[in-house]
């Protein structure tokens, strides 16, 4: 609907850091963004997000048990995560064309007037605190983020931070501090993009908001897999909703009290976009296409027990569900467009 459209300000977290950091770094407008970002994950297997052989598997979950009774042999290095994310490193090099893990796209972009900025957010796990990356400007942002905001040349590594899963996949060490996912701990999602500046914000969430007809089994006590579900919904899908709620609290005040009143408050237009149907249980439904180690691994932890699975679909990388995925957003926008088109054009 909108080719030659380009964002001015791009902001993501967890796996929207991927997203983003392809946009914000290619030089094309709104469809070639697409049209690439469509490309990378159709090419994206679970062998270039990590590695999945049995034996690298099963050696690497060997070496965790080993360090948490006996602690690690002097001949072997620690490991700090179920799984080695080198691989997914390797791919983001080359998916966004860089060599030295710098994203010199990003300045480009901004330097010829076509971005603004863009903020990708990690949890740093030396202090606590939730930490947004950015570049651009962003003076609102410098001055008065909810979230503390570092001004820095975006790189691969900030990608690798805001999108390593708790626990999953290791930490990402940046200068003198190790961080992860930037959904933990993320009170105000959508405060980078507001604080940048922008006048309304569309924000892309993987929460679907139906009714829940896949009820936890609750005759045994809940299995690693159903504990992680149920941490993996609080973390990443319930803050967007709650912020969601507060900013539209927010902009009904700012409407209806005298400017003299706002206290700084103002009124932003919001559109958030939802998948149609439950991608957590079309994960379920495609469990078997794992490969075979890491499927028995996934039944060891107890991912047959409930049919939504928020922690099965963070890490599904299988081509199958990725095009149903892709599939469902093509038939959401469609869906959408009369919604899309006032939100751009009013």
């Amino acid at each position: 609907m909108y080719p030659d459209f380009r964002f001015p300000y791009l902001t993501g977290v967890s796996a929207g850091a991927i997203n983003i950091s392809l946009l914000a770094s290619h030089q094309g407008a709104l469809r070639k963004q697409s049209e690439k970002l469509v490309n990378l994950w159709r090419q994206l297997r679970i062998d270039n997000v990590f590695v999945s052989e049995g034996i690298s598997l099963l050696f690497r979950l060997m070496r965790i048990g080993a360090q948490l009774t006996i602690g690690c042999p002097f001949c072997f290095k620690k490991v700090y995560g179920m799984v080695d994310t080198e691989p997914l490193r390797a791919f983001l090099h080359q998916a966004l064309e860089s060599r030295d893990g710098s994203l010199p796209g990003i300045q480009k972009n901004i330097d010829a007037g076509h971005l603004k900025a863009v903020a990708l957010t990690a949890l740093s796990f030396g202090t606590g605190k939730t930490i947004t990356f950015y570049q651009g400007k962003c003076e609102e942002l410098r001055k008065k983020s909810r979230q503390r905001s570092v001004e820095t040349p975006l790189t691969i590594q900030h990608v690798m931070a805001s999108s390593a899963l708790p626990l999953f996949f290791p930490p990402v060490q940046i200068e003198n501090d190790w961080y992860g996912d930037g959904g933990i701990r993320l009170v105000n999602p959508l405060a980078p993009a507001l604080e940048s500046g922008a006048d309304r914000i569309l924000a892309i969430s993987n929460h679907h908001l139906g009714e829940d007809n896949h009820p936890t089994v609750v005759s045994t006590p809940p299995s690693p897999a159903t504990v992680m579900a149920a941490m993996y919904s609080a973390e990443f899908f319930d803050q967007l909703d709650y912020d969601v709620q507060e900013m539209r609290w927010i902009n009904k005040l700012a409407r209806e009290l005298p400017a003299e009143r706002r206290h700084g408050m103002r009124d932003v237009r919001l559109m958030v976009i939802r998948p149609s149907q439950d991608i957590s249980a079309m994960a379920y439904r495609l469990r078997h296409n794992f490969p075979s180690t890491l499927n028995y691994l996934m039944k060891r932890l107890g991912t047959n027990e409930i049919r939504s699975q928020e922690f099965l679909s963070t890490v599904m990388f299988e081509t199958t569900y990725i095009e149903q995925l892709i599939e469902l957003g093509e038939r959401d926008g469609e869906l959408l467009a009369p919604r899309l088109k006032a939100f751009f054009e009013t």
